[in-house]
């Protein structure tokens, strides 16, 4: 992923707080320490927040879009938009919840907007890649033979072509539980929808995606 300080240099930057940010290893703070840092411009305590979430991010946002540059594009906007309304974040959710919720409305409607184009030329060796940069994928990869490593990319190949046949709002759900482990009621408060949805979802999806793996599975 190459996620560059594009967010940087489309949002207005407020004058540095103080030497106080260079002083602390930011890294160690949590999330609301950051973002209150942030809010009293210490740029570097955004820096840090885009640096942490930037690839869980990315991933959520390739699977559902199958598309590096849109990806890419689709992160930066996030970030560019998290940091203009930054003074507008109280606290009522995480601002794990917060960025993710940015993230998926600004994918759904990235998909609302560009469904035909992205249904018929979405390149599936551009998809593949995916997986095989998480770090699980990544730790079976290195312990398998060859024979299983060939069975794996296909298996891989035909489950990133299902998951583009899903609608936008069950790809999304089951990208991020199954992929990138959520949990329902983080789902739920960032789809603004019930657990209980998020659940019917999650089934439909796991049906729909055993369907079109079926033959390959049999």
């Amino acid at each position: 992923m190459k996620l560059t300080d594009k967010w940087r240099r489309n949002v207005p930057r407020p004058a540095p707080a103080a030497a106080e940010e260079f002083q602390v290893d930011l890294r160690q703070e949590d999330d609301e320490a950051l973002v209150a840092r942030a809010q009293r411009g210490q740029a570097a305590a955004f820096d840090v927040l885009v640096d942490r979430y930037k690839q869980r991010l990315y991933t959520t946002v390739y699977h559902m879009t199958a598309n590096h540059d849109d990806a890419n594009d689709l992160v930066q906007e996030t970030f560019i938009k998290a940091y203009r309304n930054l003074s507008r974040f109280k606290g009522q959710s995480s601002f794990y919840t917060w960025i993710y919720r940015i993230a998926i409305n600004l994918t759904l409607n990235f998909l609302k907007r560009h469904r035909r184009r992205t249904n018929r030329h979405t390149s599936l060796d551009d998809v593949d890649a995916a997986i095989e940069r998480d770090p699980d994928y990544v730790v079976l990869m290195a312990t398998d033979t060859p024979h299983r490593e060939a069975g794996l990319h296909e298996l891989q190949h035909r489950l990133n072509e299902a998951l583009q046949e899903l609608s936008e709002p069950h790809r999304a759900v089951v990208t991020m539980h199954d992929i990138q482990g959520m949990t329902h009621p983080d789902i739920a408060r960032v789809m603004r929808c019930s657990e209980g949805t998020v659940r019917s979802r999650l089934f439909y999806a796991r049906q729909q995606l055993q369907r079109l793996l079926g033959e390959y599975l049999s």
